[in-house]
């Protein structure tokens, strides 16, 4: 169990290591590789936007084919992706680079969620075992923009992409040894014209958001370009809803606590992701800093992060989960908004509002995914079980499969 959780954190280390070890490193790949602002959007999103676009189909692909398959997997893709990007000679070859560590990083991720969430059935050990992961894995925030720093500084920008070499290696020669293979027998079948239909819908909108500031929000191409996201997922929408076994199952909608969760960490992590970007070149080329010392300074957010997630369980089980989960929501809230007033002759003092949102991800992501999973699995499970005729009704309307109910 222990080697497990702690093969499942460090690839999640990994995947949020290059997060922000990315954003530390903006600025010299826009002088090295003389791009603007767009190109450097494209950097950042390409990678971003496979992860939104391929996540909730890396989750099924760990369930059906094996948990520890589709993990491993993602380790090699995203080691390979990294030593493509270390070495594009240009902007377009860094892009492609990015976009394969989104499709590791988009197995990656989920899978050791799954590989815990099999691990651990018991709610309470998952919700243990999910805030170590969170905790664990968030220091990669921290020790992003520090490592970033210290890296461009000595080495450039390529450098940062080489450090997830090693850590692949160890990854995956340890988890061939390590793990075990796990699945869901009862998984359904790959949800294609969902997984299609997804993936074409985020695409598109996404790409209207980050080429809409360089070619107008009232071009053809962008509002055609949103037309054609939103026609997509809406169709995604009735699709899921008329398939016997969809990808994502509507009815976990239905429930206050999942669709609380889910709302709650994309309003945050839309909102911390695009002030991580920000800050990374205001410190630089508005301020006139190091790279180093931009790295420096956007610290904060993070290491609020890593300090408060290990308390924040005593906390909730001292005053309720909706206590902690309320307080974390508004501290992020007031301290984006403060940081809505930054302008160019703003103090450093005033930017440390950026701890207070880093103490909103430490009280709340643990517990926002962990509700989130808790709730998928108890859904997921009932809705395959049904669809293998073999219900069995549980306290709170969720079906549970027999054997499940007696062990």
């Amino acid at each position: 169990m222990k080697a497990l959780l702690t093969l499942t954190c460090a690839g999640q280390f990994m995947v949020l290591l290059d997060n922000t070890i990315v954003g530390a490193a903006l600025p010299d790949m826009q002088q090295r590789l003389h791009t603007g602002l767009t190109g450097l959007q494209w950097i950042v999103d390409a990678y971003v936007l496979l992860v939104a676009m391929l996540l909730l189909s890396g989750g099924v692909f760990a369930d059906r084919f094996g948990r520890r398959r589709v993990f491993l997997a993602g380790v090699v893709v995203f080691t390979a992706a990294s030593v493509v990007c270390s070495l594009a000679p240009s902007i377009g070859w860094l892009i492609a680079g990015r976009v394969l560590q989104g499709v590791g990083a988009a197995a990656l991720s989920p899978a050791s969620l799954a590989l815990l969430a099999a691990a651990y059935p018991a709610p309470s050990e998952r919700v243990r075992a999910i805030g170590l992961w969170a905790g664990f894995s968030g220091i990669g925030l921290a020790a992003g923009p520090l490592a970033g720093g210290i890296l461009v500084e000595s080495f450039g920008w390529p450098a940062i992409f080489l450090v997830n070499v090693p850590i692949g290696a160890v990854l995956l020669l340890a988890g061939l040894r390590v793990l075990g293979e796990s699945r869901n027998p009862s998984a359904p079948p790959i949800d294609v014209p969902g997984t299609v239909l997804s993936v074409a819908g985020v695409g598109a909108v996404t790409y209207g958001l980050i080429e809409g500031g360089s070619r107008g929000w009232t071009s053809p191409v962008i509002l055609g370009s949103f037309a054609a996201g939103l026609v997509l997922l809406a169709a995604f929408v009735v699709v899921e809803g008329r398939a016997s076994t969809p990808m994502l199952p509507l009815r976990l909608f239905h429930q206050r606590l999942f669709t609380v969760s889910n709302t709650a960490m994309v309003v945050v992590g839309f909102a911390l992701m695009g002030s991580s970007f920000f800050f990374s070149q205001f410190f630089v080329h508005v301020q006139g800093t190091s790279i180093l010392v931009a790295g420096l300074r956007t610290l904060p957010t993070s290491l609020a992060m890593v300090i408060v997630s290990p308390y924040a369980g005593r906390l909730a089980a001292r005053y309720g989960f909706r206590v902690v989960v309320g307080i974390g929501l508004a501290l992020a809230g007031l301290g984006l908004l403060a940081l809505g007033f930054v302008h160019a002759d703003t103090g450093y003092g005033n930017v440390w509002w950026l701890a207070v949102v880093g103490i909103e991800s430490g009280l709340n992501s643990a517990f926002l995914a962990a509700g989130a999973v808790t709730l998928a699995c108890a859904v997921f499970t009932g809705l395959w079980m049904t669809a293998a005729r073999t219900p069995r009704a549980v306290p709170g309307g969720v079906p549970m499969p027999r054997s499940a109910a007696r062990g």
